[in-house]
């Protein structure tokens, strides 16, 4: 190749790199291409889809409870005699018989395991929900975190270039005899604890971006300041209580649990009661014996059908443990109602008040670097006319230094906590942080798998048979 040619492919890579840093700069990477992305690709998430998925099967596996089985068999026997006359005598035969059985009347088992299923199918979207609002939070954190620590690494650098200036100030100085060699190694020990602190900064940034691309899915680019979250939320914290007890999704995941519980209790006691089924059968069967024709010359046809009635009348005392043990769990789940109400509470109490000391300390933090940004100015311009020592400056620089890195954790905190609200009230969905993300619908799978083949016209009269005479059932909240 020659060396015209690497000229002019070195410089296209170059131009190509000056492109890429020029568009990355003039399309900075958002929060809610963060939260886009960690949506479609979490790993958490999509482990949760696929767990709910396996739910929504329970809801067709209890609707077969209403539906006919349909069997075959198939067979072919041979045997050989050898009687005492000598002659051998062989006998085949072969049959095939169609079996079709359909229930009639469960006494309400499968009634009640239906319901049971479609409140798991409810609970199970509220887990989805809050292991969403978890990923959400995760992300809003990483986010802020590496804008955090990027401003951190901005302020140590800038720490450090101070330094280095008042360092060759007072070199300057103590060359010409303004100052002893005590005030330069005071300014030689604090450019090297700067130095240190950004070193500190520059390693805390990458601990961030790993988080940052552990949840999101790529390493973070250029952030762009991340969006308001004051619009969403409520003005006091009573309407954040109000919003937790029917929106927070650990409580109405609870909620969905205890009415399962509460069906299977139903399904324990439909054990006293009769089960009717019906059943019909098709057979051919056909013998052979040695020097008889063939064996498939002529079959024998049956036909049957029966409707069989059970009636349980002594179980030794199983169905009446299975009751108390169903309505066990059943109390036990109303406890977990109450413990979740309380829980809920809880979470939007300590949010609330971590957020209003996030607040308080982003105003406190403001006005302490609007103070020391003005103290340092006066300290150096004092220093000038001999007022103050190198020591001052020092020290003035050292807390503007410290305040300014307190303000970017402050805004940090503040934003976090905010994001930490709507955890606890239930509210933090995806779109409110990224409208043009398309949410998932659990529906759609449900939709799909509970509409699959397997449904018969006269389902929906079997479920209303299985309904007469059947334990009560608490009827379901929401919509499937």
């Amino acid at each position: 190749m020659s060396n015209r040619r690497r000229a002019g492919l070195l410089a296209a890579a170059c131009s190509a790199g000056l492109m890429a840093g020029v568009f990355s700069a003039a399309h900075a990477e958002t929060l809610a291409d963060a939260i886009a992305l960690a949506y479609q690709t979490n790993p958490t998430l999509q482990q949760q889809r696929a767990s709910t998925r396996i739910t929504d099967e329970g809801v067709v596996q209890a609707k077969t409870g209403f539906r006919p089985t349909v069997g075959g068999e198939l067979d072919v026997t041979g045997s050989k005699t050898s009687p005492d006359t000598g002659a051998d005598v062989k006998v085949s035969g072969s049959g095939a018989t169609l079996s079709i059985s359909q229930p009639l009347y469960t006494g309400g088992r499968a009634s009640a395991n239906l319901s049971a299923a479609e409140a798991d199918v409810l609970a199970a979207r509220e887990s989805l929900r809050s292991v969403e609002q978890s990923v959400l939070v995760n992300v809003v954190q990483a986010y802020v975190d590496v804008r955090r620590d990027q401003e951190r690494l901005r302020i140590a650098r800038e720490n450090v270039a101070v330094l280095q200036r008042q360092l060759d100030e007072s070199n300057a100085r103590f060359d010409v005899g303004e100052i002893t060699r005590t005030d330069v190694a005071q300014s030689q020990a604090r450019l090297a604890a700067a130095k240190a602190g950004q070193s500190s900064a520059q390693a805390q940034l990458e601990v961030s971006r790993a988080a940052y691309a552990a949840v999101v899915g790529q390493t973070p680019g250029e952030l762009a300041p991340e969006p308001s979250l004051a619009t969403l939320l409520p003005p006091s914290v009573d309407q954040a209580f109000e919003a937790a007890q029917t929106a927070n999704p650990g409580v109405t995941s609870a909620r969905y649990t205890e009415e399962a519980a509460a069906a299977r209790v139903a399904v324990a006691k439909a054990g006293y009661r009769p089960t009717v089924s019906a059943r019909a059968s098709l057979g051919y069967a056909a013998d052979k014996r040695s020097g008889v024709g063939s064996q498939f010359d002529d079959y024998d046809r049956t036909v049957s059908g029966a409707i069989t009635a059970s009636i349980p009348i002594f179980t030794g005392g199983l169905t009446t443990s299975q009751v108390r043990a169903a309505t066990e769990r059943e109390n036990a789940a109303r406890s977990a109602t109450e413990s979740a109400k309380r829980s809920a509470i809880q979470q939007v109490s300590n949010a609330w008040s971590n957020l209003l000391a996030s607040r308080a300390n982003l105003v406190s933090n403001e006005e302490q670097v609007r103070a020391t940004r003005i103290a340092f100015e006066g300290v150096r311009q004092e220093q000038q006319v001999g007022l103050r020592t190198t020591l001052d400056v020092l020290n003035a620089q050292l807390e503007l230094s410290n305040a300014e890195l307190a303000l970017v954790g402050a805004r940090r905190d503040e934003y976090v906590a905010s994001a930490v609200v709507l955890q606890a009230m239930g509210q933090l969905g995806v779109t409110k942080l990224a409208a043009n993300t398309t949410a998932y619908d659990p529906k759609t799978s449900y939709n799909r798998v509970t509409h699959s083949v397997g449904w018969v016209p006269w389902e929906p009269v079997v479920q209303a048979i299985d309904k007469v005479g059947a334990p009560s059932v608490k009827a379901q909240s929401g919509s499937k």
